[in-house]
């Protein structure tokens, strides 16, 4: 006799065609406008499959992002911190641009009312990614790369916070050169004297 099926087991082709659909219905209509519905129209599903896996509209563009995200290159240790850097955050810059940063900058406008969406935005997208740039700059510690008493969380804010400026502001992504610029300064602030 077969086992019935767990209702709460996803069918991954059906999740990722809602994961889509909702990123591509937020670039077009804005995150204000997606609705659950709308999503489950597009991605050819019901709305109880959806609430079924998630509870909100931000919950499917957190796990969405997050999925994206959990493409991006890991901090590298080629030797090169000012290299490293530039790499990992032309890869979060691909991340947060057109037509993602629709959807991120709604995540996080909606985090800010949401307890729940915010621990799990801080919990599954902020806070691992924190701990591997953190890793990241101790190795540079420990190499002579950057001062020995560098404060690390003074160093992600010199580092990601203009990136996370312009998104939320909409002043568009730092170029490769502007993005240079942005490293050297940041870890002049840092290094060892």
């Amino acid at each position: 006799m077969s086992t019935p099926p767990n209702p709460l087991r996803r069918n991954e082709s059906s999740r990722r065609a809602i994961l889509e659909a909702a990123l591509q219905l937020c670039a077009e209509d804005g995150y204000g406008r997606l609705t659950i519905e709308a999503i489950a129209a597009h991605a050819g599903v019901s709305k109880k499959t959806i609430y079924r896996w998630w509870p909100s509209k931000g919950a499917v563009i957190l796990e969405a992002i997050d999925d994206m995200a959990n493409l991006l290159a890991d901090h590298v240790d080629t030797g090169n911190l000012a290299a490293d850097l530039h790499t990992q955050l032309s890869a979060v810059i691909e991340l947060l641009t057109p037509p993602n940063n629709s959807a991120i900058t709604g995540l996080i406008a909606e985090a800010l009312h949401d307890k729940d969406l915010a621990n799990d935005l801080r919990e599954r997208l902020i806070r691992p990614r924190i701990t591997a740039f953190k890793e990241r700059m101790r190795i540079a510690q420990a190499s002579g790369q950057l001062a020995p008493d560098a404060d690390l969380d003074v160093a992600l804010d010199l580092i990601y916070g203009p990136i996370y400026h312009r998104l939320v502001f909409h002043l568009g992504m730092p170029d490769a050169e502007q993005l240079r610029t942005l490293i050297a300064h940041a870890l002049r602030g840092i290094q060892p004297a």
